[in-house]
């Protein structure tokens, strides 16, 4: 395996999926069991683990924290501003989906201490920098 002089950020990745709701948009979120941001809201999402493919990672993560299987993601964008994570510098690669949430039934689990749909317009708080990336998708993505 070779080695590298540079440091290597971190990868991870985030689904955003919104639904309909008597024509109000939402959008399911995780509230986080632990650190950083502990008991805040944020999209599903992880860590890329080694030699995964991101697809699949996103795949895993939702499921492993939702319960949500075979849901068909789109990759929207990244983000890598130094910063946005305390861990250290991250790059999330951001993918997306518009499902009918009557027809599926989350369940926090995981590093998921609930799983939730909050109205686009009245959100909580959000971790990381996930409420910019959700203007942004709304923006132009959606």
């Amino acid at each position: 395996m070779p080695t590298y002089k540079y440091p290597r950020p971190a990868v991870t990745v985030d689904t955003i999926l919104l639904s309909k709701d008597d024509n109000r948009t939402k959008v399911l979120l995780i509230q986080r069991a632990y650190s950083p941001y502990e008991n805040c809201w944020a999209f599903p999402g992880g860590f890329v683990d080694e030699n995964e493919d991101p697809d699949h990672a996103a795949q895993r993560e939702l499921e492993e924290e939702t319960g949500l299987r075979g849901v068909s993601l789109t990759r929207f964008s990244f983000y890598g501003r130094p910063g946005r994570d305390p861990r250290g510098h991250t790059v999330s690669l951001i993918y997306t989906a518009s499902v009918d949430s009557s027809e599926l039934q989350p369940i926090a689990a995981d590093d998921a201490r609930a799983v939730e749909w909050f109205f686009i317009d009245d959100l909580p708080e959000l971790a990381f920098d996930h409420r910019g990336i959700l203007d942004d998708f709304l923006r132009v993505g959606s």
